[in-house]
């Protein structure tokens, strides 16, 4: 909402008052302000001046040399190739040394042999339109219409100049979207008096609009009051300089006058208005309504749109002239050949419009008004407001009588009684009853105490305030939060912590980040190109992704079932941006859709980690994983070879504890990465996060180092091809009795010399006894019950 000082001042006087202090004090009562900005300051040395003598340029067919009366005690020369000019003109002169917008710096100069004092400026280089100032689009010079004192500042002459204020309503507060409500802000935070114009209405026309004009409210739910009132003997013309003023620092774009009114009322009041064609209505009979089945119009934009059902309209008998609240139709606008007006005031139900405008993708400025919550007192007051305007602006003759629709019991004001003790309570102040009672009528809440409580009758552009906490709030706003006392809390008091699986989490993204990964967070949503992208077939469960109802586009209308469809596009930037090797992981959530038995889908917690560049393999992201496990607690996790298409299919595995599979890793597949835009191979592993939680070593025991030395085998042995090593470590373990303290694979052979269908696997066994030293006998023993039992279980033999 934009603010011009101006404009404010018309309210509360703003005389000597420091801006910048108040637009710092009037956030700390609740008032964001976004900024302050200057209007004109980019015109200057810019001034008034009549044209006293025009002669032809010397040496120049199109070139006149003016003598220009500057208020300077002397004539000035300008030469000048604008052929609208003559003697007697009063025209915007751009003196020597002067700065006009964008930049531009006008020097004395000399044009064809002939001194040019400065520079006469049109409307387009003082960036006005026509809208801003009558004939400001011409070719040619500005001429000024109003006498104005020679050398008075253009900005002056013209209104260009002014501050303006941009603030930042709260959605409880509507009341600040208009410049009367910012006002009245103003004026309680700088303790001065409000000056609301008194609304006088002549009523000049003959006739009343009783006698002619016909309304009725059919959904009286959707719109509570509903006001009308005529204006014969309209005259469009250009608003006067000081209204367009207003309205162009507001931010609107001036048009004409009885538009113009409409939108001055809007930003002053908060009150969205709107004008009828009286001749497009007919038989003068306004019914506000629902709209019907496949019901259109034509509205101001000259857009034909389907109205979606229970769209609240205004019509006549047979057809919509206005979509309530938003916009009005092309057949009842104000044109040249208008010459009665209907004024229309009302308060619709915000939540309805809302609906309206998400469905027709049409907000407009009163739109927004509504759907934030209009003040039913200011629906009469902006009426008359217009009416009186159209008079003094000479824009018609207003007629007698109101037509008012509304029910007496919505005008009651609410009350509200708060004890001081309580507000008191709350706010930790020490505040009497007559300093909140004071505090609140300067915030325009009429208070009284009667027994000891501060009963509040509430004026409707404060129909937020519901209990004590409201009013609490209101004494705090004043008194500056700054000014409260802290305080410890009172009563039983329980230290918070994170829960076992929050703190689990923790030490899982500090132990990934110590490996140099950086955690990354991508959207959940993905779409069909994705899963294309990855070779996952039809009927994989990775595609049973729940579907949205109103997605942003194809590539967002599916919930992801895998972190892979954000995490492959993070690598494949990476790599595009030349960033060398680099390592993330993410934690997120997926969803996949419900099975028969289910009310809602299945949300589950997912880890991804993705390595890429030179040094990374298939190795180092398995060698993270069993780092991130020992780090966490967890039992010795089992590789197994295996895993989804998307997956080179020789170098990927399957994730598992015990007997339960918790992920799996693996390199992409080329034509996966190629797919993403990958120009590399790159390595990523999926892990179910929850599935780990729950495998973690809870009781750890110490073990004291032993003081007993230990005894290591080597055993190569001829295993078959096709085995895995995690199938050979576990008949090793479960063979080699209590004293085996570790088993580590240490080369793998295939090559000359090896039997057909046969690689060679060569191991470290570490023996150690609790207590004594172990025998070679011992040792002995073992290695022979454990090449037994693997000749047993897989035919494996020692190599010779």
């Amino acid at each position: 909402m934009k603010a011009p000082v101006s404009w404010l001042n018309r309210y509360v006087d703003m005389e000597g008052v420091d801006l910048k202090a108040l637009c710092e004090l009037l956030p700390l009562r609740g008032l964001e302000i976004a900024g302050i900005e200057e209007l004109g300051a980019d015109i200057v040395n810019v001034v008034v001046g009549r044209i006293v003598g025009i002669e032809a340029h010397p040496d120049s067919d199109h070139l006149l040399v003016c003598m220009l009366d500057v208020g300077a005690g002397e004539n000035i020369q300008i030469v000048t190739g604008a052929p609208n000019v003559a003697a007697g003109d009063l025209v915007p002169v751009a003196l020597d040394g002067s700065t006009l917008p964008g930049g531009v710096e006008i020097k004395k100069g000399v044009l064809r042999g002939v001194e040019s004092c400065g520079m006469l400026c049109s409307g387009e280089e003082l960036e006005l339109k026509d809208c801003d100032y009558p004939g400001a689009e011409i070719h040619g010079i500005l001429i000024l219409r109003e006498d104005h004192p020679l050398g008075m500042d253009i900005r002056e002459a013209l209104q260009l100049s002014d501050v303006v204020i941009e603030a930042e309503p709260t959605a409880n507060r509507p009341d600040w979207q208009s410049i009367i409500g910012i006002a009245r802000e103003v004026a309680a935070a700088i303790g001065r008096p409000m000056h609301i114009p008194e609304l006088v209405v002549k009523e000049e026309a003959s006739g009343a609009i009783g006698d002619h004009v016909r309304a009725e409210v059919a959904d009286a739910d959707l719109c509570p009051r509903y006001m009308l009132r005529s204006v014969k003997d309209i005259k469009i013309e250009p608003s006067p300089i000081w209204m367009r003023r207003a309205l162009r620092g507001a931010g609107q774009r001036p048009i004409n006058n009885i538009v113009d009114i409409t939108n001055f009322v809007m930003f002053e009041a908060g009150q969205p208005m709107h004008a009828f064609d009286m001749g497009c209505v007919a038989d003068d009979h306004i019914i506000v309504r629902r709209s019907r089945a496949s019901e259109l119009i034509e509205t101001l934009d000259h857009k034909q749109r389907l109205l979606p059902n229970d769209t609240l309209l205004i019509t006549d008998e047979t057809k919509p002239v206005g979509i309530a609240g938003v916009m009005g139709g092309v057949n009842s606008e104000i044109t040249d050949a208008s010459s009665t007006v209907l004024f229309e005031s009302a308060k619709f139900d915000g939540a309805n419009i809302r609906r309206v405008v998400k469905a027709m993708g049409m907000m407009s400025d009163a739109a927004s008004r509504f759907i934030k919550g209009i003040d039913i007192e200011t629906t009469a007051w902006a009426l008359e407001r217009a009416c009186m305007l159209v008079e003094e602006l000479g824009a018609g003759k207003v007629e007698r009588g109101i037509l008012d629709i509304c029910d007496p019991k919505a005008l009651e004001r609410k009350t509200l009684v708060a004890r001081p003790e309580r507000v008191n309570a709350l706010l930790s102040t020490d505040c009497s009853a007559e300093q909140m009672k004071d505090i609140l009528n300067g915030l325009f809440i009429p208070t009284a105490i009667e027994g000891g409580k501060l009963v509040l009758t509430l004026p409707h552009f404060r129909d937020d305030m519901e209990g004590e906490a409201d009013v609490a709030e209101e004494v705090a706003r004043v008194l500056g939060h700054g000014s409260i006392a802290p305080t410890l809390m009172r009563g039983d008091l329980m230290r918070g912590r994170l829960s076992d699986k929050q703190a689990w989490r923790d030490r899982l993204q500090d132990a990934l980040c110590g490996m140099g990964a950086f955690e990354v967070c991508t959207y959940a949503f993905t779409g069909p190109q994705a899963y294309d992208m990855l070779r996952v077939p039809e009927g994989n469960p990775l595609r049973r992704c729940v579907k949205l109802s109103n997605p942003f586009g194809d590539d967002s209308a599916w919930m992801r079932t895998t972190l892979l469809t954000g995490m492959l596009p993070v690598l494949a930037t990476n790599a595009k941006r030349k960033a060398g090797t680099v390592r993330f992981f993410e934690l997120g959530r997926v969803h996949a859709e419900k099975t028969p038995d289910q009310e809602l889908p299945i949300e589950s917690e997912r880890l991804c980690l993705g390595f890429y560049g030179e040094g990374e393999d298939f190795y180092t992201l398995k060698g993270a994983i069993e780092a991130l496990a020992a780090a966490l607690d967890l039992p010795r996790l089992i590789m197994k070879a295996g895993g989804e298409d998307f997956f080179h299919p020789g170098r990927k595995a399957r994730i598992h504890v015990g007997d339960s599979f918790v992920g799996m890793l693996g390199e992409i597949h080329p034509d996966v990465a190629d797919a993403f835009g990958i120009p590399g191979r790159a390595y990523v592993a999926e892990l179910d996060p929850s599935a780990l939680f729950e495998t973690r070593i809870i009781d750890k025991q110490y073990k004291p180092l032993s003081r007993v030395p230990s005894v290591s085998r080597d055993l190569a042995l001829i295993v078959p091809r096709a085995l895995e090593s995690a199938a050979v470590e576990a008949v090793i373990r479960a063979s080699a009795g209590d004293t085996l303290e570790s088993v580590t694979l240490f080369d793998i052979y295939e090559g000359a010399h090896m039997p057909e269908g046969q690689k060679s696997m060569a191991y470290t066994l570490v023996f150690r006894h609790k207590e004594r030293t172990l025998t070679d006998e011992e040792v002995q023993g073992f290695i022979d019950e454990v090449l037994a039992a693997l000749k047993q279980a897989h035919g494996i033999e020692l190599r010779s």
